[in-house]
């Protein structure tokens, strides 16, 4: 099946995929909402892990993104946003095609008018404190599903797969 970045359904993906049992097709659970201007986006997968603290994710989004999906692991932290307008408008001018955000984002409005897509788990007012802290480019896992620097993540209307194949 080949598939274009923006010419896939989620839904065919995991028909496609359903009796694949070598762990190379995840699905990530549906504790997703969608903030970002692109409700439909997909790319390999650069990741962050960090907490409550989004000094990693400043430096991804501010470097080239070439298609890109920066996968967040913030914990599942709702203290703090790790993503907020200035980031997504970053994220949007270096060529990222989405964020994924295991936590908390915030400026709802102006994440709505960037043109990449941003997923997170809630909105939080509160901004990080920025301490320096933070991993780029190792495995995350989100709800117990890995994702790894070089997976392709797919994300639309009906949720979010991850592979380790382009579709």
């Amino acid at each position: 099946m080949s598939t274009s970045v923006t010419d896939f359904s989620t839904c065919d993906l995991c028909d496609a995929h359903k009796g694949d049992s070598d762990g190379g097709f995840r699905v990530l659970p549906p504790l997703f909402r969608d903030f970002g201007g692109l409700t439909r986006f997909a790319g390999p997968v650069s990741t962050v892990q960090c907490l409550d603290d989004n000094s990693r994710v400043r430096e991804a989004v501010n470097s080239p993104g070439q298609g890109r999906v920066l996968v967040v692991d913030g914990a599942g932290s709702l203290r703090r946003s790790l993503v907020g307008g200035n980031l997504g408008k970053a994220a949007q001018d270096n060529g990222w095609a989405g964020v994924l955000v295991y936590g908390a984002v915030r400026d709802a409005a102006e994440l709505r008018a960037c043109q990449v897509g941003i997923r997170a788990m809630a909105l939080m007012p509160l901004p990080t404190d920025r301490r320096d802290q933070g991993l780029r480019d190792v495995p995350v896992q989100i709800e117990g599903v890995w994702v790894r620097p070089g997976d392709w993540l797919y994300a639309d209307e009906d949720g979010i797969v991850v592979m380790t194949q382009p579709a």
